[in-house]
Parts: structure tokens; C-alpha cells; sequence
């Protein structure tokens, strides 16, 4: 059952995590892997909090899994939300070195 909570900034509209501190990070790999039940319902209600504050929009969970001894998103979606657009590589999270591992593409690609 491990997860963690996704939202939009409202600022202006980037992907964050709920990191272990109760704040928001861009970064996935910072974000804060929840394992159980009590964990989820207290990282969505920072989030619910978050979105009442004007901090982020639409806070939810995702289901990770454990690939290659990292987590990553199990739905394509949260795997493309987490590591930027798909049509230029030369934008986004990938250019940062911020993509997971398994989303890398290669020069060559």
C-alpha cells in the first residue's frame, strides 16, 4: 500500500509532493513514502489543509511500487506527472536529473 500525495502548486501549476516535513517539493524523489492507513489520512489532510490555504490544488494519493530498489508510480500518469513533458525531452524534470531512473531516455533516443 505505499503511496504518497500529489498536487498542482497554485502559483503556478507544477507537479509537487508532500515531503516528510509536511511541505511540498518538486522533486519525487524527495517526496515522503507513506506505508499504512493512519499515515495516509494524515499526509491527505496536510493536503486538504494545503488546498485551503491556497497552497495547492486537487492534493491526492498515488500507489507506488518498488522497481529496480526505487520507488516509482505505478499509473503511467503519475510517472509522466512526476517526470515532466513527453513531447521535448530537453524540458521538464529530465533536464534537471530529476526523472526516475526508469523514465531516462538515452541521447541516442
Amino acid at each position: 500500500m505505499d503511496g504518497m500525495i500529489t498536487a498542482n502548486r497554485l502559483s503556478d501549476g507544477i507537479v509537487v509532493f508532500l515531503d516528510t516535513q509536511g511541505g511540498w517539493t518538486e522533486d519525487f524523489h524527495a517526496g515522503a513514502v507513506i506505508a499504512d492507513e493512519a499515515g495516509k489520512a494524515g499526509a491527505l489532510q496536510r493536503g486538504a489543509a494545503s488546498a485551503a490555504a491556497n497552497e495547492v490544488v486537487e492534493p491526492y494519493w498515488i500507489d507506488l511500487e518498488r522497481r529496480g530498489g526505487h520507488y516509482v508510480p505505478k499509473a503511467l500518469r503519475e510517472a509522466i506527472r512526476a517526470t515532466g513533458p513527453t513531447v521535448r525531452r530537453d524540458l521538464g524534470k529530465q533536464t534537471r536529473g530529476q526523472a526516475p531512473d526508469f523514465l531516462k531516455v538515452s541521447a541516442e533516443a
